[in-house]
């Protein structure tokens, strides 16, 4: 972290990665508990000689004649073995802010092999980070990260007392035997079952006995010992006709389908659903399941739903995946965690993976896309259709993996005006990426990657080019901000109407209302601001838990309508924002 990067993080706040403490003459003793969450969560910035004040962040200094003891003592502590059950390893920087002293670590995400990392020889001592808090793992979380953590994959574990006969179900593994010869015409053809599954590894031998794996099992099992080993669904589909933001919770599904048999059973049931309302009708042959011209929508959705079904955490029993298919997105959720960072997911190579044997009998068939390319598969046939990217929120801390495929075009026709306006030529690679600048306002090389296909050297090539033409900023190495001249041209033609009112009750809510009519989220906000609020207070005040959503479709709309103002205008992305209710708003009020 550099001297200038440390000033701007000390304008804003803590939060997932980023902890400060005090630590005038000594080491708090907190501050082991927030390594522990940032070596078993995403890793984070330790920071001692700031402490918290008023809601803000204020340099108070490490005391000039402890500042080595302080040094030494936390970083022998890391490296003793003693106050943890890993040896770590922090990265320290010094900065001097205002005459004080700073001591600035960077504490690593640990191997998952490692993991979890506990206080004390005790386990229960374990933490993870959650916002900008340490949290104590719950037992069912513990035993998450220990399943994670065996050198044993869960899936290859045999099942004593299973045999063949009573547990296969022989459709299913007649049927994956027809797929496998003929995809793979080379190999011996077996097709007494039994030495089948031992040529693979689906069957393994204790005390000189052979016995099922939980592979084995998942894929193949009648219906009925795979509900004997996983006492939860394989997978939960909803369709839900309506837009995301206009559904609750509490609302029913229009259909719904909850697998609890074998995943390739589950599988042949998903595309049947997918195949009566896919974008583009099309016809599944029912020897392979798959089709013959195989269009972007259907592979993108393949490679998600096959990902849902292949690296779920099986051994989590509480929480079951499921696929909710709204009329503008379609979301993905599964128990378990990536355990690639978002810049590996974008990578075309070998990745570490849950299920070893799962994943590999699906792809022995060709039913995911060759090792190491499926979310890259997913990007760039998703990209094809001119989408928006697709979503991934990896959860560390609560090891879950979420993928949303957007309907919503990225570039709309308000946009492709705006940019013909420009006088600058751009690629449509270049073009997209100066579309999602344009509506998050700033973005990271791995956000250009999710348009331009998942590849990291385009997006580096885009973002250059464009920065080039002024068009963005560089704010450093990885990430850009969108040009302020840009922006305020932006700004000024109403750019992406639409998409700022996309459920059609945002418009109108405001401009030209009779008297009490006012939208009751509109009264709150207004209300709740008369004293300034950061965004995500007033966030909470709508109930709108995502934060793009949340700025698209209603804090934009407020600040559009002048019902709402900046306090620091003319830093509109500062970390210390805060919005209040204008004199307009004041007058809606007292007229509702």
């Amino acid at each position: 972290m550099t001297r200038d990067e440390l000033i701007a993080r000390l304008k804003g706040y803590e939060w997932t990665d980023f902890e400060c403490k005090k630590a005038r003459r000594d080491v708090p003793k907190d501050a082991y508990s927030t390594v522990c969450a940032f070596a078993n969560t995403a890793g984070g910035w330790l920071l001692f000689g700031v402490s918290e004040e008023k809601g803000g962040l204020k340099i108070s200094g490490v005391d000039r004649d402890a500042f080595d003891q302080v040094h030494s003592a936390f970083l022998t502590t890391l490296r003793s073995g003693q106050k943890f059950n890993q040896i770590l390893y922090a990265e320290p920087h010094v900065h001097e802010i205002d005459d004080k002293r700073i001591l600035a670590f960077f504490i690593p995400e640990s191997d998952r092999h490692q993991k979890p990392i506990y206080l004390n020889g005790n386990p229960r001592d374990s933490y993870i980070r959650r916002a900008a808090r340490d949290e104590r793992m719950t037992n069912a979380e513990l035993q998450r990260y220990f399943r994670d953590a065996a050198q044993n994959a869960w899936d290859g574990e045999g099942l004593p007392g299973l045999d063949v006969d009573n547990n296969i179900d022989a459709e299913t593994l007649g049927w994956y035997q027809a797929q496998f010869f003929r995809r793979n015409p080379e190999q011996r053809q077996i097709d007494d079952p039994i030495e089948f599954l031992q040529e693979w590894n689906f069957i393994v031998h204790k005390n000189g006995q052979p016995i099922l794996t939980r592979a084995a099992v998942l894929l193949f099992g009648q219906d009925r010992s795979v509900r004997s080993l996983l006492p939860r669904p394989v997978l939960d589909y909803q369709r839900i006709d309506t837009r995301f933001e206009q559904w609750s919770a509490d609302e029913r599904w229009h259909d719904r389908m909850v697998f609890e048999e074998n995943l390739f059973k589950a599988w042949r049931g998903l595309v049947a659903k997918y195949s009566r309302i896919a974008e583009h009708p099309f016809k599944v042959d029912p020897a392979t399941m798959r089709r013959s011209d195989d269009p972007p929508d259907y592979i993108a959705f393949r490679e998600a739903a096959i990902n849902l079904l292949i690296h779920q955490d099986y051994g989590d029993h509480n929480r079951k995946a499921s696929l909710k298919w709204f009329t503008d997105r379609i979301q993905f959720w599964n128990p378990g965690d990536a355990f690639a960072t978002p810049a590996q997911l974008l990578e075309s190579n070998e990745k570490e993976i849950r299920n070893p044997l799962i994943v590999n009998a699906f792809r022995r068939i060709g039913l995911s896309d060759q090792a190491g390319t499926g979310i890259r598969a997913i990007f760039r046939n998703w990209h094809e259709l001119g989408r928006r990217p697709p979503q991934i929120h990896n959860d560390k801390a609560g090891k879950s993996f979420e993928l949303i495929l957007s309907q919503e075009p990225l570039i709309t026709e308000t946009m492709k005006r705006f940019q013909a306006n420009l006088g600058v030529t751009l690629s449509p690679d270049q073009a997209d990426v100066l579309a999602l600048a344009a509506e998050k306002h700033q973005v990271s090389v791995i956000d250009a990657g999710t348009v331009t296909g998942g590849n990291l050297r385009t997006a580096h090539q885009a973002l250059a080019y464009l920065s080039q033409q002024q068009l963005l900023t560089a704010l450093d190495d990885e990430s850009y901000a969108l040009a302020e001249p840009i922006r305020m041209q932006l700004d000024r033609t109403g750019r992406d109407q639409q998409r700022r009112e996309p459920t059609g009750q945002v418009a109108g809510q405001v401009a030209g209302q009779v008297a009490g009519q006012v939208e009751s989220w509109v009264v709150d906000v207004l209300n709740a601001c008369i004293d300034p609020k950061k965004s995500a207070e007033i966030q909470e005040v709508v109930g709108i838990k995502h934060r793009e959503t949340f700025q698209r479709n209603y804090l934009d709309y407020l600040l559009e309508e002048e019902l709402l103002v900046r306090t620091i205008p003319d830093k509109p992305r500062s970390r210390m924002q805060q919005y209040r209710t204008t004199d307009k708003g004041r007058d809606l009020l007292e007229k509702t």
